[in-house]
């Protein structure tokens, strides 16, 4: 059993704001940049697509870890800004 695997933080929702998805969203057709919630983020923080079809792959292949969450959800948040900053393309 992989150790570093953890389950969603209640309350969290990191993954649905600080990461930016290319894909198509029901409600953000042309995906959704980082440091923006995802239209389909409830008032409480949990997704109404969770266990849809029409939810992202990207968001089904995202699993939590304790690199990733921390200890609390501004840890979360850092480390996915960090990762959103560190594979943005080179500018020109």
């Amino acid at each position: 059993m992989d150790t570093d695997t953890v389950t969603c933080r209640p309350g969290c929702a990191a993954c649905c704001i600080a990461a930016s998805i290319t894909s198509p969203i029901p409600g953000m057709p042309h995906g959704k940049p980082a440091d923006v919630a995802c239209v389909q983020l409830n008032p409480d923080l949990t997704c109404r697509l969770f266990g849809r079809p029409e939810r992202p792959r990207v968001c089904g292949s995202l699993k939590p870890s304790l690199a990733m969450c921390g200890t609390d959800r501004l840890h979360a948040l850092a480390h996915l800004a960090e990762l959103e900053r560190l594979t943005q393309p080179l500018s020109v």
